[in-house]
């Protein structure tokens, strides 16, 4: 974005699911104007390259739990950056608007007078599954999707996943693999033990890993394919349409690489 008379900015940017190709033009014209970016650990390291090299590259994300900054710290940062340097940079993974904390953010610099915009990213709970030729809606198969967070705030299952159990919609977990065995026994207890589950870790990456499973046998299945995270759960009927499309998918990947 363009600063106006040396206002100083921030701005709130998707990266996309892990694919380097996954950024939007905006999303680029933001990085080579910026002054200050600020990185999660999700963001693919080559989206740095498209950053001017005068700008500043501060790692702040976290994997497993092990922070380098913690919220509070990453906000002042922010703040701090904008009001010293001008325009800074907050690079998510996915969209920064979904579990991103982006908007958290925006609304902490705005208090102090900086200037806050957003470029949405594709988000991973629909790129993932799609990458793999899973449809989260299809004839058939589900009208509908959810997307929960499957870990809260306070490290507990979120209560969501309890009425998304008695639905027939897809259900896309981000989050949820520390969760994974007490969502599926939620599942199980409202019948559907039977209900087809893919685990994708690394989605649309080069390192991507892909398990399947039903709510019944999927544990088995992470435990023998050593999935982890970060990784999405999709619990629902159209796991199984995936054969169909796999096929067709791979094909236009040939005809693009």
């Amino acid at each position: 974005m363009k600063q106006e008379n040396n206002r100083p900015t921030l701005t709130v940017v998707g990266a996309g699911p892990g694919d380097p190709e996954l950024i939007t033009l905006k999303a680029i014209k933001a990085l080579a104007s910026a002054d200050v970016v600020l990185y999660d650990a999700l963001v693919n390291k080559s989206l740095l390259e498209y950053a001017a090299p005068s700008a500043e590259l501060i790692f702040v994300g976290k994997r497993k739990g092990c922070y380098a900054y913690q919220q509070e710290q990453i906000n002042e940062l922010i703040l701090q950056r904008a009001q010293t340097k001008g325009h800074v940079v907050r690079l998510k993974g996915g969209d920064p608007f979904i579990f991103g904390r982006g908007a958290e953010e925006i609304d902490y610099a705005q208090q102090y007078g900086v200037a806050g915009y957003v470029v949405p990213g594709i988000s991973s709970a629909l790129a993932v599954p799609a990458y793999q030729g899973i449809p989260l809606t299809k004839r058939g198969s589900s009208e509908s999707f959810w997307v929960i967070t499957g870990t809260t705030k306070s490290h507990h299952m979120s209560n969501d996943i309890l009425l998304a159990a008695q639905s027939t919609a897809t259900v896309v977990i981000l989050m949820g693999m520390g969760q994974l065995q007490n969502i599926m026994d939620v599942f199980a207890a409202e019948g559907r033990g039977e209900t087809p589950v893919a685990i994708i870790q690394n989605g649309t990456t080069e390192n991507e890993k892909y398990g399947e499973g039903t709510v019944a046998t999927i544990a088995e299945v992470v435990s023998e394919k050593k999935l982890a995270n970060p990784a999405i759960i999709v619990v629902g009927e159209v796991v199984k349409e995936r054969a169909a499309l796999g096929a067709i998918t791979k094909q236009v990947y040939k005809l693009s690489s």
